[in-house]
């Protein structure tokens, strides 16, 4: 998983509310079995007019001052609905480092940390105001820093946030649940060894 400690992206404004995750990924897409690929299907539904790919022009990821976006604001209750973990390997899949929302559905923010990229809870005023200031300074860019727990922009913005010490911990040095054990294979392998296990 890819380490996080720093990142500064543009903005792309999502001005709703309960954003879920059908609408994250359509149920049609579940039947993959594998991790990757998942981020042209991100938001299908809005983000497309039919099945054949053809975009919807008024949609914000494909309006052409937010194509290279990698952070994401949002309204409250973001990732609400089923427990897919579909929705979060799209929206790492299809290049967000960042989500910002007032506030997340518990599994879909639990599992955001898995899959490298930061999900940050901020006030319903600290989400407004920067909604104003990416209409005021498009195209708007911000500075989310998970060392110091702080969101910056050029124009004296400064957003303390909090974020569990172990998740930090675990996003700034890309690990998942995998690279979590994998920090103890010296042990695990001495514990194969000593108990004769193949």
């Amino acid at each position: 998983m890819q380490a996080f400690i720093q990142h500064e992206g543009l903005v792309v404004p999502m001005d709703r509310s309960d954003i879920d995750t059908d609408q994250l990924v359509p149920k049609q897409f579940l039947k993959r079995v594998e991790r990757s690929g998942f981020g042209k299907f991100l938001f299908f539904d809005w983000r497309y007019l039919n099945d054949n790919y053809d975009e919807n022009p008024g949609f914000e990821l494909n309006r052409p001052e937010y194509r290279d976006a990698t952070i994401l604001l949002a309204r409250r209750n973001f990732g609400c609905g089923s427990s897919r973990e579909h929705a979060p390997w799209a929206i790492a899949d299809y290049g967000f480092r960042v989500v910002l929302a007032s506030s997340f559905a518990d599994i879909f923010y639990n599992n955001s940390f898995k899959n490298g990229y930061l999900p940050v809870a901020l006030t319903e005023d600290q989400i407004e105001d920067l909604f104003q200031r990416e209409k005021k300074y498009r195209p708007y860019k911000l500075n989310v820093n998970l060392e110091k727990c702080e969101i910056t922009d050029n124009y004296g913005l400064k957003i303390d946030f909090t974020i569990d010490e172990f998740r930090r911990e675990c996003l700034m040095n890309g690990w998942d649940d995998v690279g979590l054990t994998l920090r103890f294979e010296d042990k695990i392998l001495e514990y194969e060894k000593t108990h004769g296990i193949q």
